[in-house]
């Protein structure tokens, strides 16, 4: 104890090698801040984009733009936390950290991990009952356009989509649904780019302008679950060999993509609605700027390409979380001795989510605020000021602080949290 108490830690580039065996030769294999920054950003863009238009559009394009940075330098500095425990955990037990909730169980106890486990599982069964109810919409409605049907049942169009896509994954072997994730990826980001180059020639400036600061609080929930990466935070630190410098370059671009990402989609599409589309907003629901320019509104290949970016940025969403439910129900061995593709645990996956999307066919934005509001708040925000300052005060001779500001500054990000998880129940 006394070398390590010795120890300049503001010295030690990397705490680890990623070593392994190519036959008889011993290899590193270190990880690419780069693919790191990847990683991040593509566990960051997911369907939650599409909640945004709509609970930013009461406030205007300034309003939400404020507020969306605001929410991504607090996201930057609780995922800082999450890195700075995980490396710190490194130091004192010389093991890399395997997850999220491993990490809080080694550093709180039992009694917190379950907590943090049952906001963990809420946060994946609440995503996934937003991503089949709104993949389910507009599935039925393409169907509709396309074969020029009469209005078909909202149930069908949910149940529609957890079937498809969980016969696939029940079916489909790991590296077939890894390609057919990458290719849908690449469907997302072309229909993207198209989709800002053709939506900013329908901008109308007059849009752009309208502002109301005090509608923004209804945003806070779906901005956090929109920039919610937490979770990958320990595999970077993981694959960055316990790199502080090089995994939080890694946190800070690869968040800032995606929120280059959303400022730029939220200024496009909000852009594009017209006055004659406010007219459409009814007072007991939220209004959908996305469904409108579906519908073809404001041009028909606008609508196709609104359309093709939505159902794909929700199937490649639904894949993820679908093996982060299935992993974590298999790390609680619920179906011990099965295989990971058992009908049993893929009806538990997917049940819920298709009967509550068949109950209730407009509970994708609840869904997101609950997530928000409860789940994220706590495993983005609470849990990990309470790990890091447990931690600092534990183990002082191997504190390496990632973010400033000691114990006030971990006392303001709880106090935001809490401020999110009170707002979301005003509302």
């Amino acid at each position: 104890m006394k070398a390590i108490d010795k120890l300049n830690i503001s010295e030690t580039t990397r705490l680890f090698s990623n070593l392994s065996f190519d036959g008889n030769k011993l290899v590193h294999k270190p990880g690419s801040v780069v693919g790191s920054t990847a990683l991040i950003a593509g566990t960051t863009v997911g369907a939650g984009i599409l909640a945004l238009p709509a609970v930013t559009l009461p406030s205007g394009v300034l309003p939400s733009t404020a507020l969306l940075i605001g929410v991504w330098l607090y996201t930057v500095l609780t995922g800082l936390l999450i890195a700075e425990v995980s490396l710190n955990g490194m130091r004192h037990s010389g093991r890399a950290t395997n997850g999220l909730l491993a990490m809080v169980e080694s550093t709180l106890g039992g009694m917190e991990a379950r907590f943090a486990g049952g906001a963990y599982l809420f946060l994946h069964y609440a995503l996934l009952i937003a991503y089949v109810s709104q993949g389910g919409e507009i599935l039925i409605s393409a169907i509709e356009g396309i074969w020029d049907l009469p209005d078909l049942p909202t149930w069908m169009g949910s149940t529609g989509f957890a079937v498809i896509f969980g016969t696939i994954l029940y079916l489909g072997r790991d590296r077939f649904i890894e390609r057919l994730n990458s290719f849908f990826v690449v469907v997302v980001i072309t229909s993207f780019i198209g989709l800002l180059l053709l939506g900013a020639t329908q901008v109308n400036p007059n849009s752009l302008l309208s502002q109301d600061w005090t509608a923004l609080p209804p945003a806070l929930s779906v901005m956090l679950v929109a920039l919610f990466f937490h979770n990958i935070i320990p595999v970077v630190a993981t694959q960055l060999e316990g790199d502080s410098s090089k995994v939080r370059q890694s946190i800070v671009v690869g968040s800032a993509i995606p929120l280059t990402m959303f400022l730029l989609w939220n200024a496009v599409i909000l852009g594009s609605v017209t006055p004659t589309m406010l007219e459409n907003i009814g007072s007991t629901s939220v209004f959908d700027p996305l469904q409108v320019l579906r519908a073809g509104d404001a041009g028909e290949w606008l609508g196709i390409l609104v359309t093709v970016f939505s159902e794909f940025a929700i199937a490649t969403s639904f894949i993820g979380f679908f093996y982060g439910l299935r992993d974590l129900f298999k790390d609680m061995n619920l179906f011990s001795g099965s295989s990971e593709a058992s009908l049993p645990l893929i009806s538990l996956i997917l049940f819920p989510p298709m009967g509550f999307s068949a109950l209730n066919p407009n509970i994708f934005y609840t869904a997101l605020d609950y997530a928000g509001t409860f789940s994220v708040s706590i495993l983005g925000g609470v849990i990990p000021a309470i790990m890091a300052w447990k931690q600092r005060d534990k183990y002082k001779e191997l504190n390496q602080k990632l973010v400033p500001g000691g114990k006030l500054m971990l006392v303001t990000m709880i106090g935001i949290a809490l401020m999110a998880i009170v707002l979301g129940n005003l509302k």
